[in-house]
């Protein structure tokens, strides 16, 4: 097959399924790729992962597809591409999962390939932005795949029907501009209060706003004749809208980033309106979420930088000394001014994250209690346990009792 088939069977695919695709060559070389997911630092594997997926494929038959699961539980379609019986390459799908927990992938991720506890909202994010097909569906696209790879690319032409023009009725026209009026500022003092309502971590107004009025319905018009498009492009005017909302509340930039990655994603792969409807408003309720976790805003600048700092090194050893370096500040001024605002000691607030983040990987079962204090920065088993006590009042295996009876 000619390369130039292949870029355009490539296109196809990505352009109807939403779905990553490369093609690799013998020499491992990318010659096609259509891609939306940008990966976290920490998933960035190399190419060479697949050289062995390459290597199936060759000794199968060219009606042969290959679904590849890796160590970090994302999965891909591998389909091999031939000319007179030679192997040339293999288009790789992919990533996406396959119905398993979101959270249940993230900790077996975090925990089997050792990687930073602080990293677990950006893979929340990641994981959640990618596609999940069943057995079923994964086959289909095998399939689909092979079919255009083995029967070759045929030029397809499209014959567009002629929409008639209405007349226009002046009177009729006159009064719809008043009307129309009245709706745009009804619309903007609606997005006015939601964004503030997000600002604010409000999640009953956030709700109370988001369903009582449609961003999506009533915005559909701005394309004629394409109302899908009209609201995927008002959808990502609310993914900014909201993302500058939270910024207001002090959410860290890289939370904000990897939130409005994964959701522009999301919408460009929507494709009913009821869909966009409900991804708006799982939106404004992420970002709420991500505010009543992660905001600053009600802190100075100095106690900003510093709970910024142990949130994204949580699993780190962090001490006061450590952090006043880190954001050149005196130790004993950050202590005091510290403790003014949270109402908590810097050690005392970075145990309270830690217990927290330990209760969601005790909560799973699978991951020993030894192997969870090592990820959360806890180099002594029984100190793990002596603050974990202190602020639950339990034991890690009392807790992981209560939890899972």
């Amino acid at each position: 097959m000619k390369l130039g088939d292949v870029e355009k069977i490539c296109q196809m695919i990505h352009s109807v399924i939403k779905l990553d695709i490369r093609f690799f060559d013998l020499d491992r070389k990318t010659h096609v790729q259509f891609v939306n997911h940008l990966f976290p630092v920490v998933l960035d594997t190399p190419e060479s992962e697949f050289v062995p997926v390459m290597e199936i494929l060759q000794q199968q038959p060219s009606y042969h597809s290959y679904h590849h699961v890796n160590n970090f539980g994302l999965e891909y379609i591998a389909v091999g591409v031939w000319e007179n019986h030679s192997f040339q390459g293999c288009l790789l799908i992919g990533p996406f999962v396959s119905g398993f927990s979101i959270l249940d992938l993230i900790k077996d991720a975090i925990a089997d390939n050792k990687l930073p506890i602080s990293e677990r909202k950006h893979l929340e994010q990641f994981y959640q932005s990618l596609p999940v097909f069943s057995t079923t569906e994964c086959e289909s696209i095998g399939a689909m795949i092979i079919n255009l790879c083995e029967h070759g690319l045929i030029e397809a032409k499209q014959t567009v029907s002629t929409i008639p023009k209405p007349t226009v009725n002046r009177l009729f026209s006159k009064t719809g501009i008043e009307e129309n009026t009245r709706i745009i500022e009804h619309r903007y003092q609606h997005q006015n209060k939601l964004m503030n309502a997000i600002s604010k971590g409000d999640k009953v107004a956030v709700n109370y706003l988001t369903h009582s009025n449609s961003f999506i319905l009533t915005f559909s018009d701005r394309i004629p004749g394409s109302p899908i498009r009209s609201a995927k492009n008002i959808s990502f005017t609310s993914n900014t809208l909201f993302r500058l909302a939270a910024e207001r509340s002090g959410v860290h930039p890289v939370y904000l980033h990897n939130i409005s990655e994964r959701f522009a994603i999301l919408i460009e792969r929507t494709t009913t309106l009821p869909k966009l409807e409900k991804l708006t408003i799982l939106m404004a309720n992420e970002y709420c979420d991500l505010v009543n976790t992660f905001s600053t805003g009600q802190f100075s600048l100095i106690v900003k930088k510093a709970v910024d700092y142990i949130q994204l090194h949580l699993e780190e050893d962090l001490t006061l000394k450590h952090i006043a370096e880190q954001i050149h500040v005196n130790p004993s001024h950050l202590s005091r001014k510290f403790k003014v605002e949270t109402q908590m000691t810097v050690t005392n607030f970075i145990q309270h994250k830690r217990v927290e983040e330990a209760k969601l990987y005790l909560r799973r079962g699978s991951i020993s209690i030894t192997d969870i204090a090592f990820m959360l920065g806890f180099n002594d088993l029984n100190y793990f346990s002596r603050v974990f006590k202190k602020w639950t009042s339990l034991t890690p295996s009392q807790y992981v009792k209560t939890e899972l009876w």
